[in-house]
């Protein structure tokens, strides 16, 4: 019987790399390695990544080189909000292509890889699963549901990745997800012997509206019996500039944070951080604080107060008194 090969995909950079690659992006793919154990892992990119946490990666992933697809780099879109992110739609169409080539696993790289996988997901001819709907995209009305393609696992040459991606150069506008989690939901319906699809606990179960972020990186780790992997939803927080779902951001997540912090994403990576790395207690403190007088620049008056009694207690925590002011 033909099995689902325990390869790993990540596809990245395709855009130019203005950035080095970020501690999230380690922590991805060591997570993967550690829970998941896989025969290979398979880096797609058109440019390569750089940096200090790449040099530490690299050495274990298999690099392939992959080009754009001409019809997205070409496609004229209407939202210029959503054209900024025309690198997500170009790795829409290479996840497919790549799965349809290989066969294997499909993740996005800002994934945080917790269970291994069960056996009987290698069995399925495709693997994807639910997600919380966008009742306010237009698209949503009419596919009743959606299955995210930030996570999808198949054999090669699978009949529902082959037509999903007919269908999404057929029914792609330019929109951020009709083609990407509701049409696969569609099919699924056209099509359920083509496709295993699983509960939104398995994949999502953190989504993607504000409370489920600040669950990721703000509140501490809750029961994730059967959960295999999260999803991080990074594009909806990664600038700082960005705080309609969390004051939280890519700066944040630092090395400290990881091996300090109470929150659930920490705890969770923790385990994946380099050995051989030094971490400062006083220097996450310090970014703690940092992150108080961005969060009451941000908001306001409301956060003066807490601002104050954080700092007090950062000093009194290291033995540092505070100045009286008189």
């Amino acid at each position: 019987m033909k099995k689902i090969p325990r390869i790993f995909h990540f596809v990245f950079g395709l855009r130019p790399q203005t950035e080095p690659f970020h501690l999230i992006h380690y922590l991805c793919i060591a997570s993967c390695m550690g829970i998941n154990k896989p025969d290979a892992v398979m880096f797609h990119c058109q440019h390569m990544p750089w940096g200090h946490w790449w040099d530490r990666i690299a050495p274990y992933l298999q690099l392939r080189k992959i080009e754009p697809d001409k019809f997205i780099s070409s496609f004229s879109y209407n939202d210029p909000a959503i054209g900024k992110y025309r690198h997500a739609h170009l790795s829409d169409i290479a996840r497919l292509e790549i799965l349809i080539k290989y066969g294997g696993i499909y993740a996005d790289i800002d994934t945080l890889f917790i269970n291994d996988l069960p056996d009987r997901f290698f069995e399925y001819e495709f693997v994807m699963g639910m997600e919380k709907v966008d009742w306010m995209a237009a698209a949503a009305k009419d596919a009743r549901g959606s299955l995210c393609n930030a996570w999808m696992m198949g054999m090669p040459d699978s009949d529902f990745a082959r037509l999903l991606l007919v269908r999404t150069y057929e029914s792609f506008d330019g929109t951020w997800s009709a083609h990407s989690t509701f049409l696969p939901y569609r099919l699924s319906c056209e099509h359920p012997d083509w496709i295993h699809v699983e509960p939104q606990r398995s994949f999502f179960f953190y989504d993607w509206t504000g409370d489920g972020i600040r669950g990721i990186f703000e509140k501490t780790k809750p029961n994730l019996d059967n959960v295999y992997s999260i999803h991080l939803w990074s594009h909806l927080w990664w600038d700082r500039n960005r705080t309609d779902t969390s004051y939280f951001h890519a700066g944040r997540l630092t090395p400290e944070y990881v091996k300090f912090s109470r929150s659930a994403y920490a705890e969770l990576a923790r385990p994946f951080l380099p050995k051989d790395v030094s971490y400062n207690l006083l220097q996450f403190e310090l970014q703690k604080t940092n992150a108080f007088l961005e969060n009451g620049a941000l908001a306001g008056k409301k956060y003066l107060g807490k601002i104050h009694r954080q700092s007090k207690n950062t000093l009194r925590k290291f033995g540092i008194r505070e100045k009286s002011g008189k």
